[in-house]
């Protein structure tokens, strides 16, 4: 076998096996019950929030960057995860964006969630819930 071949061989099994782990990754991560649902119905509210706090200066550099690289995987055109692939193929967007979001939060608060969430009340609330926050909160 040529060295070209083995070469391209190990870089695409080594691809495919980092592809298998995000996947892996992305099954664990995902928000249990009926959390998932409400991720997808609340991703429209999530990506008017995301630019919001990644523009926010007074959240640690980190926080930024971890959003605006959220903002750039939601925008590319191909998926992570193929939508042939049941669970995970519709909903993989709004799994990092939960998953993300609970690394924000972790970070940088509930006051900079709450001040910048552009939905409702109830929206807010799911929201929390996603983050593992105590739902309860005066907006």
């Amino acid at each position: 076998m040529s060295t070209w071949l083995s070469v391209s061989l190990a870089v695409g099994g080594g691809l495919l096996l980092l592809w298998l782990l995000a996947l892996a990754a992305l099954a664990l991560a995902r928000p249990r019950g009926n959390l998932l649902t409400e991720a997808v119905r609340l991703l429209p509210d999530l990506l008017r929030l995301v630019p919001r706090l990644a523009r926010d200066r007074t959240l640690p550099r980190g926080v930024r960057i971890r959003l605006w690289l959220l903002l750039a995987y939601l925008a590319m055109p191909l998926d992570l995860v193929p939508d042939f692939i049941p669970v995970l193929g519709h909903a993989d967007d709004a799994i990092v964006a939960a998953a993300v979001l609970r690394s924000v939060v972790r970070h940088a608060g509930t006051d900079a969630l709450t001040r910048h969430w552009p939905g409702t009340d109830d929206g807010l609330t799911a929201v929390r819930r996603l983050a593992g926050l105590p739902t309860t909160t005066a907006r």
